[in-house]
């Protein structure tokens, strides 16, 4: 289970707050990437934080609902557009700066989930797996991740048949028929490989079709 380990010897070190920073959807085909920043409040952390990928959906939003009560919590959104124009990486940067600033006060260290951080002002650390190590990243994972599953619901209801109630916008079975036989359409990432092969392949269908 994650711990304080990491916020405790960063306080102590920065005499100042720590912020746990994720992000959830770096590998769908549509969809924008999402991030979250949190500061933990030492004297109400909710019970159950865990990587959010070992949680139910239903304990995350409870998770959610209950961090956004009793910490401090930065979310940050980088588009369909921006992921086309930047590539992945720096977009998931990008929304990551933007969940920082955000969190409506200057944290003295922020740490983040994986293997590099953004080029930012703030002094960080990079934790490998720190879902699974850092609370605070673990309590970033869980807001990021609802969040963003929010988003991809709202999206399925306005874009039907590809399933993204259930698949999130990711490269499931039911996802990849929809684009074959819908065509992309303007939330999905045509800088990845599927869809911009998915479009190729739409678009002479749709001019026979006519």
């Amino acid at each position: 289970m994650p711990d304080l380990k990491f916020e405790r010897r960063y306080k102590r070190l920065h005499k100042g707050p720590v912020a746990g920073v994720d992000e959830a959807g770096r590998g769908p085909l549509a969809g924008p990437v999402v991030a979250a920043a949190v500061v933990l409040d030492p004297k109400c952390i909710p019970e159950g934080i865990d990587d959010s990928k070992v949680l139910t959906a239903a304990k995350r939003a409870e998770l959610c609902a209950a961090l956004l009560d009793c910490a401090k919590v930065g979310v940050g959104v980088a588009s369909v557009e921006e992921i086309d124009s930047l590539n992945i990486l720096w977009a998931t940067m990008l929304a990551m700066h933007r969940a920082v600033d955000a969190l409506g006060i200057v944290p003295a260290m922020v740490l983040v989930d994986g293997n590099r951080c953004p080029k930012w002002p703030h002094t960080s650390q990079w934790v490998i797996g720190g879902d699974a190590l850092c609370l605070s990243i673990a309590a970033a994972s869980i807001v990021a991740k609802h969040q963003r599953d929010c988003m991809m619901l709202e999206l399925d209801e306005a874009f039907p048949g590809y399933g993204w109630a259930s698949n999130k916008g990711y490269s499931a079975k039911v996802h990849q028929e929809a684009l074959r036989t819908l065509g992309p359409t303007p939330h999905h990432r045509r800088s990845f490989w599927r869809v911009a092969q998915a479009e190729l392949d739409f678009g002479p269908a749709a001019q026979a079709a006519e």
